[in-house]
Parts: C-alpha cells; sequence; structure tokens
C-alpha cells in the first residue's frame, strides 16, 4: 500500500528486502525458514495474499503473524493463541556502549542460546534463529545467562529481540547492558533500533520506555496453525 510506512508490515518489508535471502516465499506472502522462526507476513490482507499464507502453513508447528484483529485468518489456518503486541521505537540515542564482559556468541553456542531461549520464552526463538544477526551474551562460571540479538531487519530499521535472563542472574542488569549495546550497535550503522513486545508486559514496557523507547502501534501476535 503507497501511504503504509514500512513498520506497518515489518515481517513482509524485512523478507522482501534486507532479508530477503532468508524467506520462503509463497506468491505474495513470506515466512522465515521453520529452523530459523515461524515469522511469517504478506503483502496485504487480499484474498490473494491469505491464500498465499496458507500455502507456507507447516504441517506441524505454526506460523507468527502480526496482524489488525480484525484481518481474516489465512483459510485453512486455526488459531492456536494470540495476545495483543506493541511496536516501539528507539526516541533517543543509545550513544557509545561498553563491550566489556559481553561475548559474541556464534554457532558453537547456538544450543545453549536455544535452551535459554526454550526456558525464558523472550519470543520465537529456533535452532538458527542465532544465524539472523550477531548476537551477544554474558557467561557466568561459564554458563550462557543472557543474551540479545537482532531480528526483524527493514531498510532504515532493526529490531533487538531475543534479550533474556536465566532466573537464576536476574536482577544483576544484564538485559539492559545487552538492550543497550545492541541498540547502540544498531544506531552506530545510522539506524533505528525497534523492539515488540506483549502489551500485558507492563514491567517490560516500563523499562523500554525508561530506555527511550516509545509505543508506535498496537497489534496482534497470531501463532497460526494448519486445521
Amino acid at each position: 500500500m503507497a501511504d503504509e510506512h514500512i513498520l506497518d508490515r515489518p515481517i513482509w518489508h524485512a523478507l522482501t528486502t534486507r532479508q530477503a535471502g532468508l524467506a520462503l516465499a509463497e506468491g505474495v506472502a513470506r515466512r522465515f525458514a521453520p529452523d530459523i522462526g515461524p515469522l511469517a507476513g504478506a503483502r496485504d490482507e487480499s484474498d490473494e495474499s491469505l491464500t498465499d499464507l496458507s500455502r507456507l502453513l507447516p504441517s506441524e508447528g505454526v506460523i507468527a503473524l502480526f496482524a489488525d484483529e480484525k484481518h481474516p485468518l489465512p483459510p485453512g489456518g486455526v488459531l492456536e493463541k494470540a495476545g495483543e503486541g506493541v511496536q516501539m521505537v528507539a526516541t533517543a540515542p543509545f550513544g557509545e556502549q561498553s563491550s566489556d564482559g559481553l561475548l559474541a556468541l556464534g554457532d558453537d553456542d547456538a544450543a545453549e542460546m536455544l535452551a535459554l531461549a526454550l526456558l525464558t520464552e523472550p519470543g520465537p526463538f529456533a535452532a538458527r534463529t542465532h544465524r539472523l544477526s550477531q548476537f551477544w551474551g554474558i557467561r557466568e562460571n561459564g554458563r550462557l545467562v543472557a543474551m540479545a540479538g537482532e531480528r526483524l531487519q527493514v531498510p532504515g530499521f532493526s529490531e533487538v529481540s531475543g534479550v533474556c535472563t536465566h532466573p537464576d542472574a536476574r536482577g544483576r542488569g544484564h538485559a539492559v547492558r545487552l538492550l543497550k549495546f545492541v541498540a547502540a550497535q544498531i544506531e552506530a550503522r545510522g539506524e533505528t533500533p525497534i523492539l515488540h513486545s506483549y502489551s500485558a508486559n507492563a514491567g517490560a514496557l516500563k523499562l523500554y520506555e525508561s530506555l527511550g523507547f516509545a509505543a508506535r502501534r498496537t497489534f496482534m501476535f497470531r501463532f497460526v496453525r494448519r486445521a
């Protein structure tokens, strides 16, 4: 749509621009490979787009959509769960952030990253989600206890994502350090950091606001499986 902002449909725009090489495509619908994550999107809410999205529904598992509540589901799809989300955009500079104590994570850390994400549920995370960007972590006594990285990337914006801390290591400022560091890396490239959170997570929203993020819009996280 000509008057639509690129952040109104971030999954579609990510998978047709900067992350097009990671897309599985069906007509005017796109999704990440299942081992990267379930995020999927389409050009619009037309019958053509919804039909193409339905072709991306896996035989097992779900696709995850950012949608307005009034939008219909893809034909043949059943809503597994949903929740209201908030899209936030950084409005203040992060400046230079120290990397002291932060470790660049990679393939050798993938199993630990997945285990930490499954324990803490920062959002959809799969075996190869760490390949979306450079993720950073903190270890204590050799154990990965916190991490953060980037997920959706569209022209001019990149999403801080996967921010999580092991329950045993909370209250030490790890998540804030990592979030600020990743946001500063995005900013240093001349882009604007964004993030997405559930509306019900009042504590997280308050933290993000204190760090200079402002709510831009609300939407529905929808997890859809094949009927």
